[in-house]
Formats: C-alpha cells, sequence, structure tokens
C-alpha cells in the first residue's frame, strides 16, 4: 500500500466518503429500465429472452447480449449511481441553459436533496451573476458574502475571507468593463519577432526598450 493511500484514508473522516459507485456509461437499455424493474417486481422468475422480446416491442434497438450484461450488472434493481464529486460540480456550475434536459432534471434532484444544497446552488448562482460587470454589482458583492458568512457551508466562508483580503481588486472585476484577457501574452510578442528576424536575416533586432 502506497503513503499516499494511507494519507487519503487517514484524511477520510467516514468509511463511506471511499465507496465509489460503478460508473456505467449510458446505454441502449437505460430508457427501458423502469420497465424491466416494473416485470421483475411482479414475476422474479421472468427470463430475459421474455424480456427482450417486451422491449423490443416497446422500441428496443439493443442487443440480447447488452440486455443481459445491463440485468447482471444490478443496474435493474439497483438504485441510480451516485453521482461523483467532480461530476457534480461540473452540473452546478453550468449554465442552466446549457444542461440537457435529463440534466437539467438531474440538477434539480441533487441540488433540492438538502437545506446546504440548496443554499450552495443559490450562492453560486448569484455569484456567477456578478460575474458580469454592471451598476451595483458593489453592493451585490457585499450582500453575498454576508449571505455566504450566514450559510452552514465552511469552504464557502473560505472563499468570501479571500474576496475580503482582496476587495478592491475584486470590486474592480465586478464593477469595471476592462480586463487583462486581450493583453495576456502580448509581452512576449517583441522577442519572439526579434528571435524570428534574426534566425531569417542573420541580423539582430532590438525590441523597443530593450538593451
Amino acid at each position: 500500500m502506497s503513503l499516499n493511500t494511507v494519507k487519503r484514508y487517514a484524511r477520510a473522516g467516514e468509511p463511506e466518503r471511499l465507496q465509489r459507485a460503478p460508473q456505467y456509461r449510458p446505454t441502449l437499455v437505460d430508457p427501458y429500465r423502469d420497465h424491466l424493474q416494473r416485470r421483475r417486481e411482479q414475476d422474479p422468475a421472468v427470463g430475459n429472452l421474455q424480456l427482450f422480446r417486451e422491449i423490443k416491442v416497446l422500441g428496443y434497438a439493443g442487443s440480447m447480449n447488452l440486455l443481459v450484461r445491463y440485468i447482471t450488472q444490478g443496474r435493474v434493481e439497483g438504485d441510480r449511481p451516485s453521482m461523483s464529486p467532480r461530476r457534480l460540480t461540473g452540473l452546478v456550475l453550468t449554465h442552466p441553459d446549457h444542461l440537457s434536459d435529463a440534466q437539467r432534471e438531474r440538477h434539480h434532484e441533487l441540488t433540492t436533496a438538502c437545506p446546504e444544497m440548496i443554499d450552495l446552488t443559490g450562492l453560486v448562482g448569484s455569484f456567477a451573476a456578478l460575474l458580469q460587470p454592471r451598476d451595483g454589482n458593489d453592493a451585490r458583492l457585499e450582500a453575498w458574502i454576508t449571505a455566504v458568512r450566514a450559510a452552514e457551508l465552511p469552504h464557502l466562508h473560505t472563499f468570501a475571507r479571500g474576496l475580503k483580503l482582496d476587495h478592491e481588486a475584486v470590486l474592480a472585476a465586478v464593477t469595471m468593463p476592462y480586463h487583462n484577457g486581450g493583453t495576456e501574452g502580448v509581452n512576449t510578442k517583441p522577442n519572439g519577432s526579434c528571435a524570428r528576424c534574426a534566425a531569417e536575416h542573420g541580423s539582430l533586432c532590438y525590441a523597443t526598450g530593450s538593451s
């Protein structure tokens, strides 16, 4: 066992946090899961061939082998696999307009599961709105930080403290329509031009202000 594995186990406050649910890719059987589950509850002895015939009538376009593998993996009776923290983070941080219907349904299911998730989702959304500079964002930022401090979300408390430490820069970012994105890397262009000049013409080329 590696040292990093030992550290990971030591950091885990609860054993359940180390459990990883199986991650399955979507299959052609998924749309018929409810039917399969209902039929197996009604008749536990129903055969795979019979189930295959039934879902074929319903429009299933996959193979018998795919159905058998789906059943033997326990995906019919098993609950929906839990979502990893990384995938949940991506779901919460994605603009609702960019989610598919299935993702939007899953998003609603997960983000309304407990008061903490409801608070977190609301705060993430309101902070995202601050990233579009406009008048009044300074007051909205202060209100957001106040709301974070009142929520039972320790990790956001840390983030809010960081915003306060660099308060002037954060205020400028959320209220002024200026940024340095267009100038990123521009300071390296003169030196690159000089190198190409020297290579092509065998002569020295100096950027403005260099010696």
